[in-house]
């Protein structure tokens, strides 16, 4: 065990320790020395008070304006208010009973507060904050140690305040700063001008100025981003050397017959991505690919079509869905696309081709029993599902590809579950329709090839998105309703999405909230940002349904649906939506994804707020699938200027998904997105930035992949592997040898 790995109990005693371990997850010393400053501050540069949020644990410095002794009436005791100011704003300190703390809190002093906001009589407050005051007069541990420097402030807690915890770094550098080991190569350091990595862990936590911080963040930031690039580029060199069947299409075969049947021509886009699926389907060892493109821009035709080639190759393809909506409809749909393609075997069915079939969690035995038959005997070429198809009992006569529609909702050993149902490793196609940044792309799925499709297929019409203020001004929603009924004059149909299912039992538990969501096929949203306020419960599909059909869309076909009806009764709801005997379908974001009905025109979605970015592009993307323009209406109750409306209103602003995940991801803790993609990692990036830092991620890849060519072990790089080890627990790396 190196000195990194020593418990901090060794270093600052039990009790602190446990602090550190209960509040901050911080157990090791190298844990400590890796838990960076958040923010800086110099002497004399006072905090924004009126930037400081309801219910945050804050650190401030600020300027004691005044101290007021105020007794009880009526009985003992007493309350000391201190009030503090930035110059402009100002901040109240309360302590109760503790009068004696006016010799030491006096007018004009400076200090470092640190507390939970809170509010009393509309003004924001800190109760019985700690605080370390900085004058000289005062002869303060603090005003000795941050002298001449600026004063770091760390992410804390309530029990453990930014300068105690600055303390304990102190302790740590003192004694440890001469162990910590050098994970970067020496010529690696020289090539990109990086300081060693004890003088960057002094500099961060004891900058004399900006330079010196600047100095340090830049080679932490090389350490984070070379490290998981390490780690990827060994994935990726390991796959390369697994042995795979290819999978080459053959002239005149399935795939050839299928294309000569589309009423359409591909995109340039298309041909170029599949062009791309089918050289590495080609070679004898598996494809990793990840496929993601602008809503509606034809993923799923150009996965099918890798699919076909597959089983023009003697293989089978699986298809794999998050929920059983969108399973049903991802069936439907290649068996309308194919025709008497998907009906090989079959009176009727084509000679060239191959059975489509569909497995679900709750199909009946007897349609369950000969969809396993036939994936068992090789008769059904392609397999399309849900988690059904990795239970045990599933087995294919030869898997060569397996496709994973919405990879972030599957679980790594549910994919490894799957792919291990092949005699050799299957190609692997992972397909996402929440476009992604290309940096966060080589960060989180740096281990997959990627292909981008940027283009919509002709045809699609333009999508008109608006934020319908419902509490400033309801005539806007009143208009919204007349407009649904417009649409479905002309001929056409719309969606109202709604949040909630609303027939749930009282869900106070996290855990059973979130298992409801995932029955229901969508999630909490996480990425909403919500401000913290008292609000009424979010509308819900049951109730809204009802209030629409007796009041503004009384006389229209309305139906729900979510996912918690019965399959049956999804599966027909759906395809009266499709042949077009329901005007308006009430539902949650069970239509998020994969929903394809040209017909629907309109959408409204109430609480927009509530949804994250992504998810409402998502949602949009159902409307303006045919000839006529689409309209989205984003219904919130919000306030103007507040962050949830300026959410809205990126979405209305812009139809262009890669900008809005961008918008998204800036909106959000970077290490809180990486974090649920990269299942396993001990900590998230806590100096890289995956948006501002795409040289540093492109320079930190190539050198990655030219080392771990030299030296697939690290061998001669014991530290690196040493660092690596530190960054994977058992998950993570089991994740990295799964994928």
């Amino acid at each position: 065990m190196g000195a990194l790995d020593e418990p901090l109990t060794k270093l600052v005693g039990d009790r602190t320790a446990k602090v550190l371990a209960d509040s901050l997850k911080l157990r090791t010393v190298g844990d400590l020395l890796h838990h960076y400053p958040r923010r800086y501050v110099e002497r004399g540069q006072l905090t924004s008070l009126d930037e400081l949020e309801v219910d945050e644990h804050v650190t401030v410095l600020a300027r004691i304006e005044k101290v007021t002794l105020i007794p009880f009436r009526g009985r003992k005791g007493d309350r000391l208010e201190v009030v503090v100011t930035d110059g402009r704003s100002r901040l109240s300190l309360v302590f109760f009973n503790q009068g004696w703390r006016q010799k030491e809190l006096r007018a004009g002093a400076q200090g470092l507060f640190a507390g939970k906001v809170g509010v009393f009589n509309r003004t924001r407050q800190l109760v019985s904050p700690d605080y370390q005051l900085l004058d000289e007069d005062a002869g303060s541990d603090a005003a000795r140690q941050f002298a001449g420097r600026l004063i770091p402030v760390y992410g804390a807690s309530a029990q453990m305040p930014s300068w105690k915890l600055s303390i304990c770094v102190e302790t740590a550098l003192t004694k440890h700063l001469g162990d910590v080991g050098e994970p970067l190569p020496a010529e690696l350091r020289e090539r990109h001008d990086l300081i060693p990595l004890p003088e960057a862990l002094e500099l961060i936590h004891r900058p004399r100025g900006h330079a010196d911080r600047e100095r340090a963040q830049s080679r932490l930031r090389w350490d984070e981003a070379f490290v998981l690039q390490v780690a990827l580029a060994q994935r990726r060199a390991a796959d390369s050397a697994l042995p795979a069947k290819p999978r080459a299409a053959r002239e005149g075969g399935l795939l050839d017959a299928f294309d000569a049947r589309l009423p359409f021509t591909l995109t340039e886009g298309q041909r170029k991505v599949s062009a791309e699926i089918a050289a590495d389907l080609a070679t004898d060892h598996p494809m990793h690919r990840l496929l993601q493109g602008e809503v509606g821009s034809g993923k799923t035709l150009v996965a099918l079509r890798a699919m076909l080639a597959v089983v023009d190759a003697g293989g089978q393809a699986v298809l794999l869905a998050p929920t059983e909506v969108l399973a049903q409809q991802h069936h439907r749909s290649v068996v309308e696309m194919m025709g008497d393609l998907a009906e090989g075997g079959m009176l009727g069915g084509s000679d060239l081709g191959t059975r489509v079939v569909l497995l679900t969690g709750s199909m009946g035995v007897p349609a369950r029993r000969q969809a396993l038959l036939d994936m068992a005997c090789g008769d059904a070429g392609i397999a399309i599902g849900t988690h059904a198809l990795i239970e045990d009992k599933v087995q294919f006569q030869d898997l060569g590809l397996v496709v994973v529609d919405e990879q972030h909702r599957f679980g790594v050993e549910q994919r490894d579950a799957l792919r291990a149902k092949g005699e050799q490793p299957p190609h692997l196609l992972v397909m996402t329709a929440t476009p992604i940044p290309r940096t966060v792309a080589m960060t989180v799925f740096g281990d997959l090839e990627t292909s981008v499709l940027d283009q919509l297929p002709a045809g699609r019409s333009p999508i008109s998105t608006h934020v319908v203020p419902a509490l400033e001004k309801p005539n806007f929603l009143t208009r919204a309703w007349e407009r649904v009924r417009e649409e479905v004059a002309k001929g056409h149909q719309a969606y109202v999405v709604c949040p909630r299912i609303g027939d749930e039992e009282p869900a106070a538990d996290p855990k059973r909230k979130k298992r409801k969501a995932a029955e229901d096929g969508f999630e909490e949203v996480a990425d909403a940002g919500a401000e913290s306020d008292e609000r009424r419960p979010p509308l819900s599909v049951v109730e809204t349904a009802e209030k629409l059909a007796k009041g503004p869309l009384s006389g229209l076909r309305v139906e729900i649906l979510h996912g918690r009806l019965a399959p049956e009764a999804k599966d027909e709801v759906m395809r009266r939506f499709t042949a077009g005997e329901v005007d308006v379908l009430v539902a949650t974001t069970v239509i998020e994804v994969g929903v394809n009905v040209p017909n629907s025109t309109a959408m409204v979605i109430m609480d927009a707020d509530r949804f994250g970015v992504s998810q409402l592009h998502q949602l949009r993307g159902r409307v303006g699938r045919g000839s006529a323009p689409g309209l989205c209406l984003l219904v919130s109750e919000m306030p103007a200027g507040s962050a949830a409306r300026a959410r809205l209103d990126a979405v209305a602003g812009t139809l262009d998904g890669f900008e809005l995940s961008r918008i998204d991801l800036e909106q959000r803790r970077e290490g809180d997105v990486l974090g649920q993609a990269q299942s396993g990692v001990k900590s998230s990036l806590k100096v890289l930035s995956v948006l501002e830092d795409e040289e540093v991620i492109l320079t930190a890849r190539t050198e990655a992949t030219r080392l771990v060519a030299e030296d697939p072990d690290l061998a001669a790089h014991p530290e690196l592997r040493t660092a690596l080890e530190s960054l994977l627990d058992e998950d993570r790396a089991a994740y990295m040898e799964k994928g």
